[in-house]
């Protein structure tokens, strides 16, 4: 049995789009490093190749690492190789995530994060010998949070429901 979190209508570009900027525009949000806020490009783009994977795939994730790894000043490809890691591990599980509760899709996609954040931590480790702190390395859990927001308010702009048309007014009240 499908859950509430099936996406019930065929979203435009526009609000894939749309989503992604907006997380990207999180992302810029200047927080500091004092707090592991989570990637909301990381968490978007999870959740567009989840449920649907055929319209992004792994260049949208390359695309949007790069985006991320100019902005941030890191090693380019740094992102991007995490990013489409991620996008590749969302699309593997894209099937088995339908048939469960979206706090259980977040239990599941945290291990995701944890490679995603390992991915990086290594590459920096070995392009200029940074340490992360210890601190960083939670911010999976918070990721799994985020997807729980994430989740539940792009499943809400997507099936939203409409006011029936002038057809169906009649047959539900039989005028």
């Amino acid at each position: 049995m499908i859950n509430e979190g099936y996406i019930g209508r065929n979203p435009s570009g526009n609000i894939i789009y749309v989503s992604l900027l907006f997380a990207l525009l999180i992302n810029f949000i200047p927080v500091g490093h004092s707090f592991p806020f989570p990637d909301m490009v990381a968490v978007v783009l999870v959740f567009w190749n989840a449920f649907l994977p055929t319209k992004v795939g792994l260049f949208v994730a390359w695309f949007m690492g790069i985006v991320m790894d100019v902005h941030s000043g890191t090693l380019l490809g740094q992102h991007a190789l995490a990013y489409s890691l991620l996008s590749y591990g969302a699309i593997s599980l894209h099937r088995r995530l339908l048939w469960y509760s979206t706090i259980s899709q977040a239990i599941q996609l945290i291990p995701l994060f944890v490679v995603s954040i390992l991915v990086v931590a290594i590459i920096r480790f070995i392009a200029d010998g940074g340490i992360a702190p210890w601190w960083y390395f939670s911010r999976p859990l918070f990721d799994g949070l985020a997807w729980i927001l994430v989740s539940l308010v792009l499943q809400k702009i997507i099936n939203k429901r409409r006011e029936p048309g002038i057809e169906n007014k009649k047959l539900l009240h039989g005028k």
